[in-house]
C-alpha cells in the first residue's frame, strides 16, 4: 500500500470508487515505452475511450512531480506520451526512488497493481504480465509482476504473458505464488501473439456473471493476493505459432549478441519483433490490448453491479 501523501486520484476516479462505481486501472508504459509519439497518446485516449464505452471509469496511471497519479487528464497523458527518455519504468522497487526525483514515472504490472489496490481499484487491464525469462535457471530473471500478483488483491486481464518467456517455468511460479488463472473462452494459456501455449489450465469460463462472482469472492477472502483472467488475443489478429517462434529466436539471439538484458531485455525483444515481423506484431499487440480492456470493463461493471 501506497501512503496518502503519496498518491493523487483524479476527482473522477475518486467519485467514481466513493460511489461504487466500475474503475479500471491502465498502466503506462505502453504510452512511455511501448509506442512511438503520437501513435502512443492515440493508444492512450483510445483505451480510455473503451472503458468508458463499456460503462467504466478509466483510471491510467503514472508518477510524477513526486506524485502517484491515478486517473491521468488528457493534458498529463500528452505530456506523458512526449517526455521520451525522461520517462523511467517503474515497478515496485523504484517507486522511492522516482517518487523523490520528483520525475515522470510509467508503471509496470506490479506498479499499476500496488497504486490500483491502494486507491480501491480491484480491475487492472493490460497486455501481457512479465514472467520468467528463458535461461532464467542460469541468471534467475523473473519478473517482479508474478511476485506482486501473488501478495496484491487486483484482478488482472492480459493475454497471457509474453511469448519472449518461459511459459512453463512462469505458470509454474504462479502456482507457487497461489495466484489463480481463470481463462475466459479458453481452457489453454495463452501465448500474447498467439491464442494459445499449448498449456492446460483448469478453470474456464464462458459466463461473465459467473467469472465476475469469482473475481468477487476471491477478493472477499482477503490476503489471497491477485487473480488472472486470460483472454487470448483475437482470431483475426493472432500470429502462426511456428513462425512467432522463429522470430522469437532471432530476437533472442540479437539480444544475446547486444548484450541485452535485466529490465531493458523485453523493450528490446519487442521492438525486435515488430522488425523481424514487418510489423505484424504490434498489430496484434495493439488488438489484444484492446481486447483486454474491453473485457475488464465488462467484468469491472458487473462485479461492482453484483456488490
Amino acid at each position: 500500500m501506497i501512503q496518502a501523501e503519496f498518491i493523487s486520484l483524479s476527482q473522477e476516479v475518486a467519485e467514481a470508487i466513493d460511489a461504487g462505481q466500475a474503475v479500471v486501472a491502465l498502466e503506462s508504459t505502453i504510452i512511455s515505452h511501448g509506442l512511438p509519439w503520437p501513435d502512443n497518446l492515440a493508444c492512450a485516449q483510445r483505451l480510455e475511450a473503451i472503458v468508458r464505452k463499456y460503462g467504466a471509469v478509466p483510471a491510467t496511471i503514472a508518477l510524477h512531480d513526486g506524485k502517484v497519479l491515478v486517473g491521468l487528464n488528457n493534458d498529463q497523458l500528452e505530456a506523458l506520451a512526449t517526455a521520451g527518455s525522461n520517462v523511467r519504468k517503474v515497478s515496485r522497487r523504484d517507486l522511492a526512488s522516482v517518487l523523490t526525483q520528483r520525475s515522470w514515472g510509467a508503471t509496470t504490472v506490479a506498479a499499476t497493481m500496488i497504486a490500483a489496490d491502494t486507491a480501491g481499484i480491484r480491475v487492472f487491464a493490460t497486455g501481457g504480465i512479465g514472467g520468467v525469462h528463458r535461461g532464467a535457471e542460469q541468471d534467475f530473471d523473473i519478473s517482479a509482476d508474478l511476485i506482486e500478483l501473488g501478495r496484491t488483491p487486483v484482478v488482472v486481464v492480459c493475454a497471457g504473458a509474453k511469448s519472449i518467456l518461459d511459459l512453463p517455468k512462469t505458470l509454474e511460479v504462479l502456482e507457487t505464488q497461489g495466484v489463480p488463472i481463470w481463462g475466459w473462452h479458453c481452457d489453454t494459456f495463452p501465448s500474447f501473439f498467439s491464442q494459445s501455449s499449448g498449456i492446460d489450465i483448469e478453470d474456464t469460463f464462458d459466463s461473465l456473471e459467473v467469472l465476475a462472482s469469482c473475481a468477487n469472492t476471491h477478493l472477499a477472502m482477503g490476503g489471497n493476493g491477485g487473480a488472472l483472467i486470460v483472454n487470448p488475443v483475437p482470431r483475426a489478429d493472432a500470429l502462426d505459432m511456428s513462425q512467432e517462434t522463429r522470430w522469437i529466436e532471432q530476437a533472442l539471439k540479437d539480444a544475446r549478441t547486444a548484450g541485452v538484458g535485466g529490465k531493458a531485455a523485453t523493450p528490446f525483444l519487442l521492438r525486435k519483433l515488430v522488425e523481424l515481423s514487418d510489423g505484424q506484431t504490434l498489430r496484434a499487440n495493439l488488438a489484444l490490448v484492446e481486447n483486454n480492456v474491453q473485457l475488464a470493463a465488462r467484468v469491472a461493471v458487473e462485479m461492482a453491479g453484483q456488490q
